[in-house]
């Protein structure tokens, strides 16, 4: 049975004025964290979390294990096990937003996150949301603030924090390419039930930060979150 994918459609929210304080929000510019290929990423802290700045890149799990890169449709759709790609199968587009992996390598034992970093879980991705005011308006906060990446309007985007929120689209189960431009999609290391996991999505036209579910053979970004 194949997963359900949500419609492109997404209906645009007003923004709710909300003050939220962000002098718990620093960029660790001289705290900065390398996975296994040699790819540096920058980090901020945001409340009581220290998150990677960027989207993960890597290709071999923390044990030096490589991560297979599947580029065929049919394979992708077929594999059972650990996967990543690039957008459109480019790897300009990795430079950019990260690679694209599916849940089976976010779920494997041999961790995709350097060592002390994790795929944040669904209640982690909570405790961020909450800090910056909730659901409906934290994901301006979250967006890179113009329209280098994001598809106009980019709407309420401010990057107040420096979480610099991406838009890299998804890899659906069949292994089409969608949405880059349009929507940042980050997997959550929480199951919702056997057969969808939660993901967390930014939008170019929302001011919200979306709460969904994919199946595992889907392909999301990641970001990893400190220990």
């Amino acid at each position: 049975m194949k997963k359900s994918f949500f419609a492109s459609g997404v209906i645009g929210a007003a923004l709710i004025g909300i003050f939220i304080s962000i002098s718990g929000c620093r960029k660790d510019d001289d705290n900065k964290v390398t996975d296994f290929d040699g790819n540096v990423y920058r980090t901020v802290t945001i409340g009581t979390q220290v998150w990677m700045v960027e989207n993960l890149k890597v290709t071999h799990y923390r044990n030096g294990d490589l991560i297979p890169n599947i580029t065929d449709s049919a394979a992708w759709d077929n594999s059972t096990s650990g996967a990543y790609c690039s957008m459109d199968n480019s790897a300009l587009n990795s430079s950019i937003y990260g690679h694209l992996y599916n849940w089976y390598a976010v779920n494997d034992s041999r961790n995709l996150c350097p060592a002390g970093w994790h795929v944040p879980t669904d209640d982690e991705w909570t405790i961020l949301i909450d800090y910056l005011g909730g659901e409906d308006t934290a994901g301006g906060k979250l967006k890179e603030a113009d329209t280098t990446h994001w598809h106009s309007p980019n709407t309420a985007a401010t990057n107040e924090i420096g979480f610099t929120g991406l838009p890299g689209g998804c890899r659906r189960y069949d292994g089409l390419f969608l949405y880059l431009s349009y929507y940042g999609l980050w997997w959550t290391a929480t199951e919702e039930n056997p057969q969808y996991i939660w993901y967390r999505c930014l939008v170019f036209d929302n001011p919200g930060f979306l709460r969904k579910h994919f199946g595992k053979d889907c392909g999301c970004s990641v970001r990893c979150v400190r220990d």
